[in-house]
């Protein structure tokens, strides 16, 4: 039996959690597999294979996932069950140890999925399951790539993986390994074939893409370059960027690219410099404040959103106001909002003062009302102008919805959505918010 004949005909059942890049990782784990032979099962529909790309960032994340695997479990008992991403990385006994699962693939492994598939099912599951396969985080040196739109109408351009930081307070080094990249060139030609597939967007992902270049010798601004000539993408997003490695030059050339759109994702974490040198953060807010002001001079529509990061150890409440302060003043349109939750091993451990759960939770909802009314102030300056929207396609009767180029979410109602402005840029004008308030009305200019 050929390796095809072995897929041919199987089912398949995808999860994922955590950020963009594992959202992208999955997506072309599934296109290899479909095009070995393997459907994506229908709902409802019992899997012969499920995949579980995990995350870990927060402990909350490790019990998400490992519901997420005993739910995937009963609902497909006879499942070969594959689990990978960072918490397979971290804990790999832990996670072989879940009833049903079959495969632990660590963030080295995973690159071989096919080939660890290929094996289990040649034997015909001669070797028992409750395997895991992982190397120590310094030998992680493989790179696997990704260019993948998944059910979405823009695709996923992965440039780097892996971080050479090591925050007080963060595990993904020791879940991806250390910073690695591919060459621009072989980037330039995934780009080069999204567009030949009808991609008009790409989302350019990684773990710290500001080293990109580490591998290569090359540098992140002329990988921007090298992506921004390649004709039929109409958009790129770049989707984080550490403060310190946002190059002054970088935001200047995007502001007159053809096809960088003003859109920046900045990780603050912390608006107090007491806490960002606990975090071992490589800068302090006032040089977050210059890169945020420079990215408004250049392209004052810019929609600039900010992680930030509450109830860190040694955020006492006078810190805590410090970062509301700072970022109540500072001209951003987004907070995402993430509660400091203790990882094993890391160094914040040793760090005194402890931010009990509901203080963490009265910080957190306090700076998301500050990110609603940011977010609301800056949609309402648009009402009533015009601007070009990329439509993705919307299930049938529902309202169709797109973004603008500096990532204003607009909805066609579903008396006006049609499959015909799926994954098309069309100019509307832009009215009201719409009943749920996460979009403004669009008109199309006939």
């Amino acid at each position: 039996m050929t390796d095809k004949e072995l897929f041919q005909g199987k089912t398949a059942t995808y999860y994922t959690l955590g950020c963009k890049l594992n959202f992208s990782e999955t997506a072309t784990f599934a296109k290899n597999l479909k095009e070995l032979g393997i459907r994506q099962a229908k709902n409802g529909e019992a899997a012969d294979l499920c995949l579980i790309n995990t995350c870990s960032v927060t402990d909350v994340a490790d019990h998400k996932c490992r519901q997420i695997i005993n739910r995937l479990v009963r609902k497909n008992p006879n499942a070969f069950v594959v689990v990978t991403g960072c918490y397979a990385q971290l804990e790999p006994e832990e996670v072989s140890s879940l009833e049903g699962v079959d495969l632990v693939l660590g963030s080295h492994e995973k690159a071989h999925l096919i080939d660890y598939l290929t094996q289990w099912w040649a034997n015909s599951g001669v070797e028992d399951g409750h395997r895991f396969f992982r190397v120590p985080t310094k030998d992680i040196k493989s790179f696997a790539p990704s260019c993948s739109r998944g059910n979405r109408t823009r695709y996923f351009l992965k440039v780097q993986d892996g971080c050479d930081y090591f925050c007080t307070y963060c595990t993904i080094p020791y879940a991806r390994g250390l910073s690695r990249n591919p060459s621009i060139e072989s980037l330039v030609a995934q780009a080069e074939k999204a567009a030949s597939e009808g991609g008009r967007e790409i989302v350019i992902t990684g773990v710290n893409i500001g080293q990109f270049g580490k591998t290569t010798g090359e540098k992140f601004i002329d990988l921007v370059k090298a992506l921004d000539a390649v004709e039929g993408i109409d958009r790129y997003r770049i989707s984080s960027l550490e403060p310190d490695l946002l190059d002054d030059e970088l935001i200047a050339y995007c502001a007159q690219s053809r096809a960088f759109m003003p859109h920046f994702h900045l990780p603050l974490q912390s608006g107090s410099d007491a806490i960002l040198k606990l975090m071992h953060r490589r800068y302090d807010s006032a040089l977050f404040a210059h890169k945020v002001n420079l990215i408004k001079k250049y392209m004052p529509d810019a929609f600039i959103g900010v992680d930030v990061m509450v109830g860190t150890r040694g955020e006492t409440p006078e810190l805590f106001e410090e970062t509301y302060d700072f970022l109540n003043k500072l001209d951003v349109t987004q907070l995402h909002v993430f509660p400091y939750s203790e990882r094993p091993g890391t160094a914040a451990l040793r760090i005194p003062y402890i931010v009990d759960n509901a203080d963490k939770k009265v910080r957190s909802h306090r700076l998301l009302d500050l990110s609603d009314k940011k977010t609301k102030d800056f949609y309402t300056r648009y009402i009533g102008t015009e601007a070009d929207v990329l439509f993705e396609k919307a299930r049938h009767g529902m309202p169709m919805h797109g973004f603008t180029d500096n990532y204003i979410r607009a909805e066609l109602p579903a008396g006006i959505a049609n499959d015909k402005y799926d994954n098309q840029i069309i100019r509307v004008r832009l009215g009201g918010f719409n009943e749920d308030k996460t979009a403004l009305m669009a008109e199309i200019i006939q």
